[in-house]
């Protein structure tokens, strides 16, 4: 007889995080990524890790992508590989990041090839123009499902760093790596403190 005070969790009920995968999964779910991903693969990689397989909750998907913004690199790129690794060590690494450059290497070559040959035709031009709009929306879309989790949690603390970021960066212009050279270990005091109040 099942007890009043714990109801049984429905069957359709998704699991938090799902079964972690395998090199052909990551390769796989990378490549996908990759040709999906026109203007940008981080939306369509955070609709993947988080959304369709679960991989990730997305305040890990946050702090991962914190964490590859901070690396030197193509943040995407670096993203691939921490991931990649975190579930089959370098093997996975460099599966993911195959799956990630593989396809959009082969695809850049061929149309390389094509604007050398085409691209002086106004109707192509127009058409990239439509795409980096598109891309600048996508990017939008992915900035605010990114802050969601802060938004939810009415994280004051992270909110305002961010704030403090976007103004020094993008409005002030000052530049990246000083910013983040002050910003990181402010932000890891900051959050050290909060949760230490929080646990006192």
């Amino acid at each position: 007889m099942r007890s009043p005070s714990a109801p049984p969790v429905p069957p359709t009920a998704p699991a938090l995080i799902s079964e972690p995968p395998g090199l052909l999964e990551l390769f796989t779910a990378f490549a996908k990524m990759s040709l999906a991903g026109f203007g940008g693969v981080l939306v369509w990689a955070r609709r993947a890790i988080v959304d369709q397989h679960r991989w990730m909750t997305p305040e890990e998907f946050n702090e991962t992508f914190a964490l590859c913004h901070f690396l030197p690199g193509p943040n995407i790129v670096n993203l691939s590989v921490v991931f990649g690794a975190r579930f089959a060590g370098v093997p996975g690494a460099l599966a993911a990041m195959a799956g990630l450059l593989g396809p959009p290497v082969v695809i850049v070559t061929a149309l390389a090839a094509l604007y050398a040959q085409y691209g002086e035709i106004d109707a192509l031009r127009r058409t990239l123009a439509g795409i980096s709009c598109a891309a600048v929306g996508l990017l939008l879309a992915v900035i605010l499902r990114m802050m969601m989790p802060l938004l939810v949690k009415r994280d004051v603390v992270g909110l305002s760093l961010l704030a403090a970021v976007f103004a020094a960066v993008g409005l002030l212009r000052w530049p990246l790596p000083s910013v983040l050279l002050v910003a990181i270990p402010l932000s890891l005091v900051v959050t050290y403190l909060v949760r230490r109040g929080r646990a006192a």
